[in-house]
């Protein structure tokens, strides 16, 4: 787990992705690769919205010239390795683009202080198409404890098992590890499995599991982090299909919307 891939652009989380992004590549001892995103405006109508798309685009384009040209003079002084890719579009289409020989990429959860960008689709859109481990950061998360507490909301999928898997790296910086299922939520593969499978790479973890409480998963999820002093919480993403999330929630699409915590995810 050696290439970060960093959504860069001038928006309200920014600060938040880089500070956390900076942590995790000194962490790992990696590199960064910052993916900056000039994003194509879109107006409704003909002839008058393509000269105001055109306006638009001109000023997105001199803003993240300005936005690279601050953060270029501050990654000087930051000791990492780091290059950068210019892309215009979707954000969500050039961070999968960029994301083929990343190992952890490094975007928003749902923003606060402004709907857009919507980093919520953004980071949902880009863990199911780029299949990559992805960490999505309140706005106003200042840095990433890697050394800190992680907790592992497991419920046996393949999509936990796999996000897993591929964050062994950063599970072992950890100081502790917690193993935490919802009875009669989990399926496929034993929380005890998982625990054994860890400790083969040197990862003690802990396993806490508790009854079914007729209360949303991610409620449960987001006590037992503050319980336990978690820095950050991992998780498989979309157990469910895609459109049944969009529709009726998910616990996805919650813990995007609300948690605390930076959330490690992998679908």
């Amino acid at each position: 787990m050696k290439n970060i891939l960093l959504l860069v652009h001038e928006d309200a989380g920014q600060e938040a992705r880089l500070q956390a992004a900076l942590d995790i590549t000194r962490a790992l001892g990696g590199h960064l690769s910052c993916v900056d995103v000039v994003h194509i405006p879109l107006l409704m109508g003909d002839y008058y919205s393509a000269a105001g798309e055109a306006m638009l685009l001109a000023q997105e384009r001199s803003r993240e010239a300005g936005n690279r040209e601050r953060l270029e003079a501050r990654f000087a002084h930051e000791g990492i390795s780091w290059d950068w890719i210019d892309c215009v579009g979707d954000m969500a289409d050039c961070v999968t683009r960029a994301a083929g020989l990343a190992d952890l990429i490094v975007v928003n959860r749902q923003l606060q202080a402004t709907p857009v960008p919507d980093m919520r689709s953004i980071a949902s859109t880009v863990a199911i198409r780029s299949r990559k481990p992805l960490v999505a950061v309140p706005e106003q998360q200042r840095g990433f404890t890697a050394d800190g507490r992680a907790l592992i909301a497991w419920d046996g999928s393949p999509q936990v098992a796999t996000t897993m898997r591929g964050c062994v790296p950063l599970l072992r910086l950890a100081s502790a590890v917690r193993l935490f299922e919802v009875e009669e939520g989990s399926r496929g593969i034993s929380a005890e499995d998982a625990a054994t499978y860890l400790s083969r790479h040197d990862i003690h973890a802990a396993i806490r599991r508790i009854p079914d409480q007729d209360r949303a998963v991610d409620r449960l999820i987001l006590e037992q982090c503050e319980e336990y002093g978690a820095s950050y919480c991992l998780m498989g993403a979309f157990g469910h299909a895609r459109m049944a999330e969009a529709l009726f929630g998910g616990v996805t699409r919650r813990m995007l919307g609300s948690s605390k915590l930076p959330l490690v995810l992998g679908h």
